[in-house]
């Protein structure tokens, strides 16, 4: 969405919160994580976001918003994309927590899952 690989996702997890239906599993890193990451990314606060996708009807409107308000380049974005996309095997202690994550999952057998995206995906029966 305008260039922002997880833009979607996050967008859906703070209209979720709002409705109360966000997940227990996520609650407790919502707005950090890669919800963090992107918010330092993109130079915009937690309060301030989740009022934009309050205020908001669409995810078109809120990636109108985004492209008004975010003033990154391609390569800040592609920077963002490769720090999400490849989250998981940069260092000891990333991979342990990588680790840790799949055995609380019961996907410890999974050497298939190599980044937090591959967790997440694995996690939510998408692969």
């Amino acid at each position: 969405m305008d260039g922002w690989v997880y833009l979607p996702r996050f967008i859906d997890k703070v209209r979720l919160h709002l409705a109360g239906k966000l997940h227990p599993e996520y609650q407790e890193n919502f707005t950090k994580g890669f919800d963090g990451a992107w918010l330092k990314a993109a130079g915009v606060s937690a309060d301030q976001f989740i009022e934009v996708v309050k205020k908001s009807v669409t995810d078109g409107q809120v990636c109108d918003w985004v492209r008004k308000h975010v003033k990154k380049s391609e390569a800040e974005k592609t920077a963002f994309r490769n720090h999400v996309l490849n989250r998981g095997g940069e260092d000891a202690e990333i991979k342990a927590r990588l680790k840790m994550r799949k055995e609380q999952a019961g996907l410890a057998n999974r050497d298939d899952i190599k980044t937090f995206v591959d967790f997440i995906d694995a996690d939510e029966k998408r692969g």
